[in-house]
Order: C-alpha cells, then structure tokens, then sequence
C-alpha cells in the first residue's frame, strides 16, 4: 500500500539536483527553492546554517525508490 505523499515532478527533479551536488549543497536563491522547502518539510532534505540544503538520509531512501526505481536500498 502506498503511504507517502506524493511528489510532484519538479520536486522529484529537486531530489535528484540534490543528490548532484553531494556536500556542496543547493543554495537557498534559485527556483526550486519551493520545492526545496516542501522537501524540508517531509524530512527529505534540510537547509544548513549556510543557507544551503542538502539531502538527508531519508531522501536518499525516496530518490533511490522513487526517482532511480530501485529497492533494497
């Protein structure tokens, strides 16, 4: 049963951005900002004390299974 909220594409395309940029982290003035935002919300990402977000452990899991399609990550 599917039990996570749903994430639009461009918020999906913020997940990825995330995991491009490994510790560099996205700065906060571009504009996926909302996305990114929505994506501290649901613990996915969070936004450092520089400004910048970077993506948590439970991003990774939901980039891995939703953006990649894999599972058993």
């Amino acid at each position: 049963m599917w039990n996570e909220p749903y994430l639009e594409t461009c918020c999906r395309s913020a997940l990825h951005r995330l995991t491009l940029v490994g510790p560099y982290g996205r700065p906060e003035r571009l504009t996926d900002r909302p996305c990114l935002l929505r994506l501290t919300g649901m613990a996915l990402a969070r936004q450092r004390a520089d400004g910048r977000f970077e993506i948590t452990d439970a991003g990774r899991v939901r980039h891995a299974s939703e953006v990649l399609k894999t599972t058993g990550v």
